[in-house]
């Protein structure tokens, strides 16, 4: 989890979330214990009460239970109930906004899909532009030749 905190939002609230997108990226798994709220409160300088508030939200969403004595873990499905809870979140607030930008600027779906593409592999460049980026890769060889 990231150590820094911002002013928009409560702490707890945003270790809430941290452990939310947790959850979401599989770094925490159904069945996996959360930190102690100990641990945590130590580990990120923060009260224990607002640890505990933030796991609170998490067992109040019933995405975490807590077992006496031994913890609390995360609770069989939470994975996904929290990917419908943010894809009906990204749909009704996100999607918006991002839907009136592209439309702002003209965008086509293959413009989209290409760009989302071409950001994890190279699209094919036409030979002036593969000189160029020859050219510009590698400033130290420019600098060797005579």
């Amino acid at each position: 989890m990231d150590r820094e905190w911002n002013d928009s939002q409560p702490i707890y609230r945003q270790l809430r979330d941290r452990v939310v997108a947790m959850i979401l990226d599989g770094v925490l798994k159904e069945g996996d214990p959360l930190p102690s709220v100990r641990s945590v409160a130590a580990e990120y300088r923060l009260n224990h009460l607002t640890v505990l508030k933030g796991y609170q939200e998490l067992v109040d969403e019933q995405l975490v239970e807590s077992r006496r004595g031994r913890g609390m873990f995360i609770n069989m499905g939470a994975r996904n109930l929290l990917l419908r809870g943010e894809r009906q979140k990204f749909l009704a607030e996100e999607w918006p906004r991002v839907h009136a930008t592209i439309q702002r600027l003209g965008l086509r779906a293959e413009e989209l899909l290409g760009g989302a593409t071409s950001a994890a592999s190279p699209r094919t460049a036409s030979p002036a532009d593969a000189a160029a980026n020859a050219a510009s890769s590698n400033p130290a060889e420019e600098k060797e030749k005579p």
